[in-house]
């Protein structure tokens, strides 16, 4: 298992509270609820929980469901969280704060747990409802959208589109106008209620305003939960777009992607400013995080691969996330050199590469 210290390039605030059993097995997945299933203990993600995270808790590997939650009810949440964090090796924590349907961890926070550090990924459409609910005009919405934006942003090593979950990833790669972006606010206004950003012009706008701040631009792309068309997320329909940007030079992070893994390492190839991860991937799919990183290694150049968890509300989706991807990218460096494809120094160099230092370099963390 490669042993890097990592840089989590994506991820969420976890839960302070005790948790029922259900209320775990809701956190595992993208599910809402084991549903049919009966338990989603019985899945990838569940034997990887026993697996991974029982013996932090001080029980056998393979502690049985409820021998682990009983375990986890008499620890706490705050010490669960302390052990699970503490145990990951993640050292920086940059965290997409647009997400917040219960109260859960700040990035200080989170990244105190693990004895690290924490950065703000700032959602784009959180601050354009956030604007639009304000009571600005159509026409003043660009002008006010930017300046809230420059605020929020003061701090932050990044921002993120949800765009594939409200209207698919085929956007057009011209910037709008400012014209085209008041005609949109005004139509969304004129609807009434709370502000939904779905247009594709204002998600576009949105992208291009993080271009224009020079700050890394995550994507949401693939997997996701049951709000989310998946066959809209391939990262292929982003094409129009990545050319149109790929002369700013600002890193386009492609989050997750699978089971389109294998065309965003395509991307990352063919475009300069392209990189990638499949982070929630990872510890969703178990024991075969193994071929889906070696996938994604079949195209993506070294030097334009992340490390993320996606990790939300459950502390063990950090270490479960880990402890996968460091086993399946050692076992890749590790055929590599037996089959004298590569150096163990270069094994080496890959490995904190995409454990840390592409985000580095790409996030400018110094």
């Amino acid at each position: 298992m490669i042993e890097v210290p990592l840089v989590d390039h994506h991820c969420h605030g976890v839960v302070t509270r005790d948790l029922e059993r259900p209320e775990v097995e809701a956190m595992l997945t993208e599910a809402d609820a084991p549903g049919l299933a009966g338990t989603l203990f019985d899945s990838q993600i569940g034997f990887a929980l026993r697996r991974w995270c029982a013996p932090v808790l001080d029980l056998e590997p393979h502690a049985a469901p409820d021998t682990y939650l009983a375990r986890r009810a008499e620890l706490g949440a705050a010490e669960v969280n302390r052990r699970l964090l503490a145990a990951t090796g993640i050292g920086s924590f940059l965290v997409d704060t647009g997400y917040v349907p219960e109260p859960i961890t700040s990035p200080g926070e989170l990244a105190a747990l693990a004895g690290g550090t924490g950065r703000e990924v700032v959602r784009l459409e959180a601050v354009a409802e956030e604007v639009l609910a304000g009571g600005c005009t159509a026409s003043g919405f660009a002008d006010a959208f930017r300046d809230r934006l420059g605020e929020r942003c003061a701090d932050a090593v990044g921002v993120k589109s949800i765009a594939a979950y409200r209207v698919g990833l085929a956007l057009e790669g011209a910037r709008p106008t400012d014209a085209e972006v008041t005609r949109a606010a005004g139509a969304l206004l004129a609807a009434g209620g709370r502000a939904r950003v779905a247009d594709p012009v204002l998600h576009r706008f949105l992208v291009w305003c993080g271009i224009d701040f020079r700050l890394p631009v995550q994507f949401h792309v693939g997997y996701g939960d049951a709000d989310t068309d998946l066959h809209r997320g391939d990262p292929l329909l982003l094409t129009d777009l990545l050319r149109a940007t790929e002369p700013a030079g600002v890193p386009v992070m492609l989050l997750h992607n699978y089971p389109f893994h294998r065309n965003a390492g395509y991307l990352a190839q063919v475009f300069g400013h392209v990189f990638v991860d499949v982070g929630l991937a990872v510890h969703n799919v178990g024991r075969r995080a193994d071929a889906v990183v070696a996938e994604l290694l079949e195209l993506a150049p070294f030097g334009k691969v992340l490390f993320s968890t996606d990790a939300f509300g459950l502390a063990e989706l950090y270490l479960i996330s880990t402890a996968l991807f460091r086993r399946a990218l050692g076992r890749f460096l590790d055929a590599g050199i037996a089959d004298d494809d590569w150096t163990a120094a270069d094994a080496e160099r890959v490995a904190a590469a995409i454990g840390a230092w592409n985000a580095i370099r790409a996030y400018r963390l110094g």
